[in-house]
């Protein structure tokens, strides 16, 4: 492939996951405002489009044309850099996640991902780690007390559980033996007895899967963790002094770090793109992007399911949850994991 063919591929391959992930994020919004609302028995969304189907461009529009306003007592460069880092860091994980095999159109062979590196994994945990600053930050620039206690909160957060979300795939590294997303999924094709299969939930891994779980949802500032946000305490935490375009950042940022997560647990866990059935020859290429899509949508389901039905913890709750119970059960799996291997 000569460079000016990778490029233009390269090119190609960033603007539709680009589009294909900031559509996604927005129909995201839509579906948990519908799937809440069956769970509390009422409608959500129902008047632009059928079924409400365009109010995630109704809400977009809304925002660009919303009056922006930015309170005197800001500290202004930090205040607006805030979102746009929360969003960056969160829209660059998508980069290295595969979604299927490698495939060939008009001659050129490539991997259905935007760029695959040996460090794939590594690289996630790096850059979703730094996505706090744009919450860290947003806090301490609004001159805010209560946005300054959402963002101290959600730095505690990410230190507290980012420990047990990086030992939680010790396991999985330790089964496939590389930090590489397609050589993880690779590892775990196939079948055990010819029907079941060789996905690393199967393998023992079901506590890291757990610990895993539990520690996205804390990562990524949802219920039942979403103390950076709480609202009966924090007027909304730290995003209180945002409005208009920068306000919708934030939640973009949320919602595709909540993407990312799914993915994740998808490739790490539950085989990525490989199905527990197989296909005709005709969908060869497409059947693996459609299991890779259909577990995700899974996840981001439970992902609303737990929103729907879960308190809220306290804060103290919250920190000894983390330290004193998923720690210890991300530390015990990975001795198991490492026993069992070197067994």
């Amino acid at each position: 492939m000569s460079i000016g063919t990778f490029i233009l591929v390269s090119v190609i391959k960033s603007a539709l996951t680009l589009f294909v992930l900031l559509t996604a994020v927005a129909y995201t919004v839509w579906l948990e405002r519908k799937v809440v609302g069956h769970m509390q028995n009422r409608w959500g969304p129902t008047r632009v489009g059928p079924f409400g189907l365009l109010q995630p461009a109704a809400d977009g529009i809304k925002f660009l044309f919303k009056e922006d306003l930015t309170p005197p007592h800001v500290y202004k460069p930090l205040y607006i850099a805030a979102p746009v880092l929360a969003v960056v860091f969160a829209l660059t994980s998508i980069s290295v996640i595969p979604i299927g095999n490698w495939i060939t159109i008009a001659g050129v062979h490539t991997p259905l991902q935007i760029t695959d590196v040996n460090i794939g994994l590594l690289m996630i945990l790096g850059v979703t780690s730094m996505g706090v600053y744009g919450v860290a930050l947003a806090g301490w620039s609004s001159n805010n007390k209560y946005s300054l206690l959402g963002g101290l909160r959600a730095s505690a957060q990410m230190v507290s559980y980012e420990i047990s979300l990086g030992l939680s795939l010790v396991g999985v590294l330790i089964m496939s033996g590389s930090f590489s997303l397609r050589a993880i999924v690779d590892a775990q094709g196939g079948r055990f007895w010819g029907f079941i299969p060789r996905w690393n939930i199967f393998q023992g891994q079901i506590i890291g899967f757990l610990v895993y779980l539990v520690a996205a949802y804390a990562e990524t500032n949802r219920i039942p963790f979403d103390l950076p946000e709480a609202e009966t305490e924090l007027v909304a935490g730290y995003h209180t002094e945002y409005s208009a375009m920068k306000f919708a950042m934030f939640f973009m940022a949320e919602y595709a770090n909540m993407i990312t997560v799914a993915c994740l647990a998808t490739l790490l866990f539950f085989g990525g793109w490989h199905g527990p059935i197989g296909g005709p020859p005709v969908f060869e290429a497409l059947l693996p992007v459609f299991w890779f899509v259909a577990k995700v949508f899974v996840f981001l389901f439970i992902y609303i399911w737990v929103r729907g039905t879960l308190p809220r913890f306290r804060y103290d709750q919250l920190m000894a949850f983390g330290w004193k119970f998923l720690l210890p059960m991300a530390i015990a799996n990975v001795v198991a994991t490492a026993v069992a291997v070197a067994w």
